[in-house]
């Protein structure tokens, strides 16, 4: 007779009356805790967990910014493409969505700090990995800059201020400042201020766009057909694909969920299903926004003829009124600071992620972690005073704001096709991903689907101007032979690749590893390619 007995502590042992007492061996778990989870991957916990999904995603949803997104890019959209430029939103939005089902796949193994530096590093290598993050840092302080600089003109157009160089440079730097503060004082004002400002964006952009739509609509839905004549006596999809910014700009930011990983509750399972939330929600926000507010303009004409450059305003105070108007300002300016803050954020975590691992300059002091609030404290003045100091250069020289913005959309661009090059790399060597989240058999066409998309999207990017002006027409590719350059360059002679030693490459092993500890299958390679790296 065959009898199970389980003893304090969790062991069990089968009692056969022929054969005597034999141990079992204990029941593995079908998912790694989170603190087991970032030993094998070689790290130890020194954040707080206070992040839900909810909040993970507010931060995610806030850095993309449907309401920041549309009310940059609006007038310019409609200057070029006329109201058709509204299909850019549901044609970027369906391509970003496969690129964060591979992200998904890539953060739910490796649910550790940074996003695309250490996603890159795991899946390629360190020196791939060091210029998939320089490109990825510049560009990102580069959109807090933008968005900062976008976020003045609402704050000026609320307080009653004129738009002058020096008030908007005061009201930049303002947003920046007030921004570093509240991230300063920890993770959890961060999630705190990330709800309100989603609050914000929903208000803004869904709710809005619905009262837009409903009771404010001065023209027919047909006319997101009507190219109003913006091709002139050429071809239309030249002057399409021009617009493609208004979306290409739009949507990005969903990565900022991965890039507080090690803040996040069951980040394994909770940031893909974030990020896969911030491009749904954000792009039907997006299309509720921008196809409000062109058929509620009185004089649409007036804007895609370029008569009106800041329509926005103008839309508001005749739909809802002065008063109305100012408290849909202020409900604006509050998304632009969420906006700056989880740019922010997601920004020193990659500084962090970075430094942490010896791979950039002043590493020891950008790798230090606030003993009281747990967050990255010089990381995140680095976050600030970059931006503030681009802000002065946009001030000398306003004609640089556009191009800025432009380097930044191509830039992030790059580093997540570095990513998506990367993960594709190691599937065509066998790996299969080993979160729990997963595509299954679908991975591989997704994560072709999604290189296709990518390159695409930076073909469009850096397509050159035709205003005759050759700094103009080509800044875009300028700004990122510059950052390539510089970037190659310190990697050759400083070599901080050499400096650092934590793992890389290693996909394949961690994915083993993962599988042996849950049980869920045996591991395929050698016992040296398993062994998880010591923590650090």
């Amino acid at each position: 007779m065959l009898t199970l007995t389980v003893r304090s502590g969790g062991e069990r042992e089968i009692n056969d009356d022929r054969k005597g007492t034999m141990p079992v061996e204990p029941a593995k778990p079908s998912e790694l805790g989170d603190g087991e989870h970032l030993s094998v991957l070689g790290y130890e916990d020194s954040f707080n967990r206070s992040m839900s999904l909810w909040a993970n995603f507010a931060l995610g949803f806030t850095y993309l910014s449907p309401l920041v997104g549309v009310y940059s890019l609006f007038a310019l959209a409609l200057t070029v493409g006329g109201p058709p430029s509204i299909w850019w939103i549901v044609i970027v939005g369906a391509g970003q969505l496969l690129v964060s089902l591979v992200f998904g796949e890539v953060v739910s193994q490796y649910p550790i700090h940074g996003g695309i530096y250490p996603w890159a590093r795991r899946l390629w290598g360190r020196r791939y990995a060091w210029m998939a993050a320089w490109v990825y840092i510049w560009a990102m302080i580069v959109t807090i800059t933008a968005v900062a600089e976008f976020g003045s003109g609402f704050a000026a157009s609320l307080l009653g201020l004129e738009a002058t160089p020096a008030t908007t440079l005061w009201l930049t730097l303002g947003l920046l400042v007030i921004a570093l503060a509240i991230n300063l004082t920890g993770t959890k004002w961060l999630a705190r201020v990330a709800r309100i400002g989603l609050a914000a964006e929903l208000i803004g952009v869904i709710g809005l766009g619905l009262y837009l739509l409903i009771f404010q609509r001065k023209q027919d839905f047909g006319i997101f057909f009507d190219t109003m004549g913006v091709e002139g006596d050429g071809s239309y999809l030249t002057a399409f694909v021009g617009a493609a910014l208004a979306g290409l700009f739009l949507f990005y930011g969903f990565e900022a969920c991965g890039d507080v990983a090690e803040e996040v509750e069951n980040p394994a399972r909770r940031i893909p299903k974030a990020m896969i939330l911030t491009i749904l929600v954000g792009g039907v926000s997006a299309l509720f926004s921008f196809g409000g507010y062109v058929l509620a303009a009185p004089d649409l004409q007036a804007i895609v003829s370029g008569e009106d450059a800041d329509p926005i305003p103008a839309i508001l105070e005749s739909t809802l009124g002065p008063v109305g108007a100012k408290v849909f300002l202020l409900v604006a300016i509050t998304a632009f600071l969420s906006c700056v803050l989880s740019l922010q954020a997601a920004a020193s975590r990659l500084l962090f992620s970075f430094a942490r691992d010896g791979m950039i300059p002043g590493h020891r002091w950008l790798a230090k972690v606030s003993v009281r609030s747990k967050v990255p404290t010089n990381a995140l003045i680095v976050a600030c005073t970059v931006p503030a100091l681009i802000a002065v250069l946009v001030w000398l020289n306003a004609d640089l704001l556009v191009p800025v913005t432009a380097f930044a959309v191509l830039g992030i661009y790059v580093a997540f096709q570095m990513v998506v090059l990367a993960s594709l790399r190691q599937r065509l060597r066998g790996w299969k991903p080993a979160g729990p989240f997963s595509l299954g058999r679908w991975g591989f066409t997704v994560n072709v689907a999604a290189l296709v998309y990518g390159i695409f999207a930076m073909v469009l990017l850096a397509t050159p101007g035709t205003s005759g002006n050759f700094v103009t027409d080509w800044i875009v590719l300028i700004g990122l032979v510059v950052v390539l350059v510089t970037g190659l360059a310190y990697l050759l002679l400083a070599r901080p690749d050499r400096k650092s030693d934590a793992p890389e490459g290693d996909a394949v092993a961690v994915a083993n590893e993962i599988r042996l500890r849950t049980g869920s299958v045996s591991a395929v390679g050698t016992a040296d390619d398993a062994t998880s790296p010591a923590p650090r």
